[in-house]
Formats: C-alpha cells, structure tokens, sequence
C-alpha cells in the first residue's frame, strides 16, 4: 500500500509539472501572441495617422511631419528656435531625414535657418510669421478637429491611459536605441 501511495504521489507530482511546464509555455506563447498583435496595430496606427493627419492638415501645404516640425518649435520653450541636432532628438528622427524636411519648410517659407545669438557658429530652426499663421491660425483647427474624430470614443480616462502606455513603450525603446547608441561607440573601425 505504501509503494502505491509512493507512486500515486510521484505521478501526481509529475502531472503538476508537466501542467506548470504547459501553463508558462502556453503564458510565453500568448505574451508573444499579444505583442506581434500591439506592435502591428502600432506600425497600422502610424501608417494611419500619417495618411489621414496628412490629409487633414494638406490644405495647408502640410505633411505629419512638417506639422511635427511646427508643433515642436510653437513650444514656448523653442520660440528663439532649435538647433537641427536638438530638434531631431525631440522628434526622434535621423538629422538627414530632419534635414531635408527642414530644407523644404525653409522654401515653403514655414521655418528659417538662422545664426544662435549666443553661439554664431551655430544655426537654429526658427518659425518664421508666415509658419506662425499657418501653424496657429490654418493648421491648429484642422488639427483639434483631426484630434476630436480620431479620439471620439475615448474617454479623458481612455486618453490618459492610453498615453501612459505608450510613454512606457517609448521609454523602454529609448532604452534600446541608447543602448545601441552605446554598442555604436564602443564598435572599433574595420578595415
């Protein structure tokens, strides 16, 4: 009887784990489900908002990007400018993408490139008056009425939710990106 219960508790032991072994795989395997699901709908969202925001704001002369570009310098904190390096870190875009952008704005009459006052060595992005109208009197209804039909069923407590959650996702990517920055560096030059 005892060799019985010795095996019967051995059996159960081993269906107990071989259930936990399941479970954890079956958690990674949904985790993983999940995460293809939110970083599609993520790249679907992008896509949407640069063909849809572009289209709201195109009247204008405007892209996503341009209307990025402005947003950024109508900022109280940017109103002597940006440099193109500082301004490409606060969109997180390349400095050559930023560049061409910043070269068509220039010609569309939206920015100007001027010299820093404190270092004329140095250029900043500035928003001419033409980009002021633009920006504060053409684009922004455009843009809270763009705002006001995207969001139309979210609550202020589903707005702030759904930010918290993406500035989470974009702090963990900044993570990546510094630590590739970091990779980037320490990488000697090959022949």
């Amino acid at each position: 009887m005892l060799l019985y219960l010795s095996r019967w508790a051995e059996i159960r032991k081993r269906e107990s784990m071989a259930r936990n072994t399941k479970s954890a795989s079956n958690t990674a395997t949904t985790k993983t489900e999940l995460a293809n699901r939110l970083f599609f709908r993520l790249y679907q969202c992008a896509n949407m908002l640069h063909k849809t925001g572009t289209r709201a704001v195109e009247a204008e002369g405007l892209t996503t990007q341009q209307w990025a570009v402005l947003g950024a310098l109508s900022r109280p904190v940017a109103k002597a400018g940006m440099s193109i390096g500082d301004l490409a870190r606060y969109l997180m875009v390349s400095r050559q993408n930023l560049a061409g952008l910043i070269g068509r704005m220039e010609r569309d009459g939206h920015v100007a490139i001027v010299p820093d006052a404190r270092d004329r060595r140095s250029r900043l992005v500035t928003m001419t008056e033409t980009g002021r109208h633009v920006w504060n009197d053409l684009a922004q209804p455009k843009i809270r009425a763009y705002y006001d039909q995207v969001l139309a069923d979210f609550s202020i407590n589903d707005t702030t939710h759904a930010l918290h959650y993406l500035l989470k996702i974009l702090d963990n990517m900044k993570r990546i990106d510094d630590g590739a920055s970091d990779l980037d560096a320490d990488e000697e030059p090959r022949d």
